[in-house]
């Protein structure tokens, strides 16, 4: 199944749109959606971290899915993420996303719970198993602190249907290690923003990608340059995005790139408790960062957009 999914390229971690009152606003993010595939994206990733997954109901979860299947029209994969307390919960998700449309699941760690090793892979292993969708395993210890090792993902290569592996630790070596034991068993995403150019370079074939919400032409851009081994194009453009893409390492990663999204009015900046908006320190510094980038934007290589 690895290779018939055909994801590549750049899924934006789409935002969820909330209304002043902070209830959901599916119009707005209707528009986000509608924006970011008029743009060029290669997919979407629809409740991740940066969607505010855990802030959000189960119906809301499926008409975020319904929605964004309306506005990508057919155009794009729409994966949804999968973030639950337990086994059980994640697999009645996977099963209500699918009937709601989606193209796949990204599928997180069992969250607030320290798994030891075995446990990760079990949790994967029975949610994969509750689906006939196929599934990305995402791994993002700093926020979920659940480390999907190389060891992990290679024990659950004999799951057909766990396809993708998006990588957010931000080593890249991981990427080595497992096309050194199962090949090009699984599909390799970029998951942390501020390293997509060396994931490229070991074997990434997509990048889930926050700051492509505010910059989608650039970021695919970047990619393709980076997959067509364009370094020279490559590289200025990196440079440029850099500041900006180091946001999307930092714990209040939401908030910035929403606030990123509102000052090029593609988005709101309101996100939904616990989350606030940004302290003012921290609100002028991704203002200054927007406003230099703004600046100083470059004319973009043809990639074929």
């Amino acid at each position: 199944m690895s290779k018939a999914i055909g994801w590549s390229g750049v899924f934006p971690a789409v935002t969820t749109q909330f209304r002043p009152d902070y209830s959901l606003d599916l119009d707005a993010t209707h528009r986000v959606i509608a924006n970011l595939v008029r743009d060029g994206v290669s997919g979407l990733v629809i409740c991740g971290t940066v969607g505010e997954n855990t802030s959000l109901s189960l119906r809301e979860k499926i008409s975020l899915v319904e929605i964004a299947k309306d506005a990508s029209a057919g155009r794009v994969p729409v994966i949804a993420g999968v973030a639950e307390f337990t086994s059980a919960n994640a697999s009645q998700v996977a099963r209500e996303v699918a009937r709601a449309g989606a193209d796949g699941i990204m599928l997180m760690p069992a969250l607030v719970y320290s798994a030891k090793p075995f446990e990760t892979a079990a949790h994967f292993r029975s949610v994969a198993a509750e689906t006939d969708l196929p599934v990305m395993v995402y791994n993002n210890p700093p926020i979920y602190k659940n480390d999907v090792t190389p060891d992990i993902l290679i024990s659950l290569a004999d799951c057909d249907n766990i396809v993708c592996f998006k990588d957010s630790s931000g080593d890249t070596r991981r990427f080595i290690d497992v096309r050194n034991e199962v090949g090009d068993r699984f599909v390799l995403f970029a998951g942390l923003d501020d390293v997509v150019l060396e994931s490229v370079a070991v074997g990434a074939e997509g990048w889930v990608s926050g700051m492509s919400n505010v910059f989608p032409q650039e970021g695919e851009t970047l990619f393709r340059l980076a997959k067509a081994s364009r370094l020279a194009e490559a590289l200025p453009l990196y440079e440029w995005f850099m500041p900006l893409l180091h946001l999307d390492a930092r714990p209040d990663l939401v908030q910035c790139i929403k606030l990123c999204e509102a000052l090029v009015q593609r988005g709101s900046a309101l996100t939904r408790p616990p989350r606030l908006a940004l302290p003012e320190a921290d609100r002028r510094f991704v203002e200054s960062l927007m406003a230099h980038a703004l600046e100083n934007r470059l004319a973009l290589p043809d990639v074929g957009l």
